[in-house]
């Protein structure tokens, strides 16, 4: 038992030991940051604390210490490279950096091949894929999420239009790229990219080039995406140009924050009021708000602090738990050869220095499986590596700083309180959650800017009107002038007058002037930029819309059939015109049918409805039809006879006051017939059809109703419409139901035949995106609701037209369909009558005929009872009889009543 004790210590001993011997004294770390840069400063600030107080947790690294070694690449990307091959030399197991995503690009392919792992929380190309680099970790949210809060404020405001301006390198440009993917989700678009020289080699005049051409056009959304060299000489120089006046929105991504944060001045705030920028978002926690009373003793006051000082510092802790995770596992911290880099021989280059981590990938494991909570918050890593809850402050700079008007997260989108108040709730991306508070806007205003103007180059909005021949009352030029007028154009002044600004137009005939030009090439002519806007007759359909944006329709269209018809004669048989023949045929069995019901009802009980064969058929057809004109003499008796009569009677007064009515408006009303009563007739017809030169009836009846272009014919005017219908050129015409309502305002020898069979109607074209389209679809609807717009349309469309014209004898007919409820309820009537009709009488034959309870029922017996029934039916009762019986037993009734009542 004493020997096995022993061994037992004798191992645990051993194996400390060896623990211990494993260890090294000193974990190199590298880190690449240009010193004079405020991010520069402030991690190198934060990772020395970091260091300290990891060496002075006894808790961390067992014993061993954290050295970090800091080289300078001063803003140049070689001298960033050489530093960390010189990390690689000297058994560095992990390197924080670098600066920019420029040298990441490069670094990361290093780290690849040396397996050391590569840690940065600024270099945030969102192109600096795991799967492409997998030992580079961004610490921090990369640039894609910031992209995707900028495009939901652009989208929160209510802009489709901005412009980006950028510094050309991989970072910046990665990012607007970016920005442009989440912008076109959300149906908005950057309509110029504004290009800078690498910060920090901007001069003042390559800036101002670029804002004075952003200056001249529409858009005034502008979204900084740069460092804080090139960013500040942007905005300096948009203060000279005037770009920081009302009417401009600014949007600078989170460098700005760094110089609020950590390098505020005066001349800062002056140049950016107005501006919203984003910081990164770090929750609230003690540890956060210790670490921030010590900053000012760490940094001597020379800097302020700003979020990625605590990322700096959180990269350092998550090395070493990863490092300490690491030599917990057994790992050892070790070093081997590059085999490829030894055989390269010759020159002065020592590549063969450079060394392969052999714990590279374990240590790259524990650090993407970290689960902590820093100063930056919970820090953990989801499988494509993006960090949890990514999130940002969106800040509103003022005179004498900035104010926070609310937060983007990944989760909820905008809002007003903290994202991890949010975190607790379901996921709300709702457009009335989407919350900000007020903001100031450049030059003081609160009021939310258009996001755009006119260009401020001279030139007028080019409008691209149709050089009609016909139909001139909607569009035309007047002769021997450059103007135009029309129903069209009005509705367009009338709404330019409406906006809240000025717009500069011109309006530009197009076409020949001898015949209608092709409306389909003249919105066309404004997707290609040869206009800026169409304005006229211009039906909004699908090909059109493809190319070009339309307002809000200012009158509503849609094709019609339009054909000669004739009047039609009056004939010695009109008066069966109202009712169709099976209308009529329903109506004599109907007739038929009630007079055999009520006979039935009443044979027994009514003298009326009794005596010979001949007499009886008589009395059936007197009676039946003399109910149509409520003359029948014969009383009814039975109470199921006089409700199916009175059933009937009311059918009778449905039946004929429409009859009546209907025979009225065929002989008072003018008829008119024709061959055609539709677009459907006027298809399987194969008869020529007309339409009108430039209208896209020509497309619609090719292409939707398969027609063949052999039967149409173009027809350039309402005269030739007359003409081409007169001499049976075209069967019909098919048009607008505007246009056809001109026509026959002077041609009442035609008539438009069916019903409208598309819906459409008419707007003005507009450049795709145009935030014009917006702001004159909604005076259009104010022209609408002020009742201007019927105003004009009676100035120039109201004509008197033609008489009512009937579009067809066979329309006005009245159908069965339309009576159908009145049989039904008359027919159940009458069934239900006999019915009970039929039960009462049987009763009463069994009571009065019983059957012999011993007699055989052959073949003989049952006709005999049947002939006996038949006969008890056709004899009638005794009405009088009947009612003394009741009398009777009434009396009786009464007398035992009054005797107990006695008692």
């Amino acid at each position: 038992m004493n020997l096995v004790l022993c061994v037992s210590i004798f191992i645990v001993c051993i194996r400390a030991l060896s623990e211990g011997a494993l260890r090294p004294d000193i974990v190199q770390v590298g880190a690449v940051f240009t010193f004079n840069t405020i991010n520069g400063k402030v991690a190198r600030i934060a990772m020395k604390a970091a260091e300290d107080d990891v060496n002075s947790d006894p808790n961390i690294l067992g014993g061993s210490k954290l050295s970090i070694l800091i080289h300078d690449s001063n803003f140049n990307e070689f001298l960033g490279i050489i530093g960390a091959l010189k990390f690689l030399e000297t058994d560095t197991v992990a390197i924080i950096g670098p600066q920019t995503a420029v040298m990441a690009h490069v670094l990361s392919h290093l780290a690849n091949e040396f397996h050391v792992p590569l840690l940065s929380f600024t270099a945030l190309d969102p192109t600096l894929s795991p799967l492409q680099f997998p030992y580079f970790v961004q610490t921090a949210p990369n640039d894609q999420f910031q992209m995707t809060a900028i495009a939901d404020m652009i989208s929160h405001f209510g802009w489709a239009v901005v412009v980006a301006v950028f510094s050309d390198d991989d970072q910046s440009r990665n990012g607007i790229t970016a920005l442009a993917d989440q912008l076109a989700e959300r149906h908005c678009k950057i309509s110029y990219k504004a290009v800078l020289p690498p910060d920090p080699t901007a001069k003042p005049s390559e800036v101002k080039d670029q804002l004075e051409r952003i200056q001249m056009m529409e858009a005034r959304v502008i979204v900084v995406h740069t460092f804080n060299r090139t960013g500040l000489l942007v905005f300096d120089e948009a203060q000279k140009l005037g770009m920081m006046e009302s009417g401009y929105v600014w949007i600078a991504t989170t460098w700005l924050s760094t110089v609020l944060d950590s390098a505020p001045s005066s001349k800062t705030a002056n140049s950016t009021i107005g501006v919203l920028t984003l910081r990164p978002h770090t929750p609230d926690s003690e540890r956060k708000r210790a670490f921030m009373a010590r900053w000012n003793k760490l940094s001597n006051g020379s800097i302020g602090l700003n979020p990625y000082g605590l990322y700096a510092y959180d990269t350092v802790w998550m090395i070493a738990q990863a490092v300490n995770l690491f030599l917990d596992q057994g790992g050892n911290i070790s070093f081997s050869n590059n085999t490829r880099l030894s055989r390269m021989k010759g020159g002065a280059l020592n590549l063969g220095a450079l060394s392969i981590f052999d714990g590279g990938n374990q240590l790259l494991n524990n650090i993407l499986q970290t689960n902590m909570t820093g100063l930056t918050g919970p820090i953990r890593f989801y499988p494509d590596r993006s960090p949890l809850h990514p999130s940002y402050d969106i800040l509103n700079v003022y005179e004498t700083g900035y104010r926070q008007i609310g937060y983007w997260s990944n989760y909820s989108g905008l809002s007003v309180v903290t994202p991890e108040t949010l975190y607790t709730k379901p996921p709300n991306r709702s457009s009335s959650s989407q919350i900000l508070d007020t903001v100031i806007w450049p030059g003081g205003t609160t009021k939310k800017p258009r996001g755009w103007v006119f260009p401020e180059n001279g030139r007028q909005l080019r409008v691209g009107v149709p050089n009609r021949v016909s139909y001139q009352e909607l569009v035309s030029r007047v002769n021997g002038t450059d103007k135009v007028q029309g129903y069209c154009i009005d509705v367009f002044l009338a709404a330019i007058n409406l906006l809240p600004y000025a717009v500069p137009y011109r309006f530009i005939p197009f076409g020949d002037g001898h015949k209608n030009p092709s409306y389909y090439k003249l919105v066309n002519m404004v997707s290609l930029n040869v206009f800026d806007a169409a304005v006229g007759d211009i039906a909004i359909v699908t090909n059109r819309t493809k190319l070009v944006d339309f307002t809000q329709p200012y009158i509503e269209s849609g094709l019609v059939v339009v054909a000669p018809v004739r009047k039609l004669n009056s004939s010695a048989w009109e008066f069966l015109q109202p009712f169709t023949p099976l209308m009529w045929g329903v109506i004599a069995a109907f007739f038929l049918t009630v007079g055999v019901v009520v006979w039935i009802l009443e044979h027994r009980i009514n003298d009326e409805f009794q005596g010979p064969l001949r007499k009886q058929i008589v009395t059936i057809l007197w009676f039946s039809l003399s109910t149509m004109f409520f003359a029948h003499r014969e009383n009814t008796m039975s109470t199921l006879g006089r409700i199916v009569l009175l059933i009937w009677l009311f059918v009778v007064l449905v039946i004929n006051s429409s009859y009546i009515a209907s025979l009225t408006s065929m002989l008072t009303v003018q008829q008119l017939s024709s061959p055609i009563t539709g677009i459907d007739t006027l298809v399987t017809s194969n008869k020529p059809i007309g339409f009108q030169v430039g209208s896209f009836a020509e497309n619609y009846l090719t292409e939707e109703l398969n027609i063949p272009k052999s039967r149409l014919v173009a027809l350039g005017s309402p005269e030739e419409y007359a003409v081409a219908l007169e001499r049976g050129t075209v069967a019909a015409v098919v048009d607008e139901r505007l246009y056809i309502e001109l026509f026959l305002s002077d041609n009442c020898k035609f008539s438009i035949r069916g019903q409208e069979f598309t819906k459409s109607g008419w707007g003005f074209a507009l450049p795709r995106d145009s935030p014009l389209a917006t702001d004159m679809s909604t005076a259009i609807l104010a022209l609408s609701e002020n009742g201007e717009l019927q105003n004009i349309h009676d100035k120039w469309l109201s004509r008197k037209a033609c008489g009512s014209q009937v579009t067809g004898l066979a329309s006005d007919q009245l159908r069965l369909q339309s009576f159908r409820g009145l049989f039904l309820i008359c027919g159940i009537a009458g069934f239900l009558a006999l019915l009970l009709y039929f039960c009462l009488m049987i009763r009463q034959f069994r009571q009065r005929f019983p059957e012999e309870p011993n007699a055989s029922m052959n073949g003989s017996s049952r006709f005999t009872r049947l002939q006996t029934f038949l006969s008890f039916a056709d004899k009638k009762e005794d009405v009088r009889k009947r009612m003394s019986k009741r009398k009777r037993r009434d009396m009786l009734s009464n007398d035992n009543g009054k005797r107990i009542f006695n008692l």
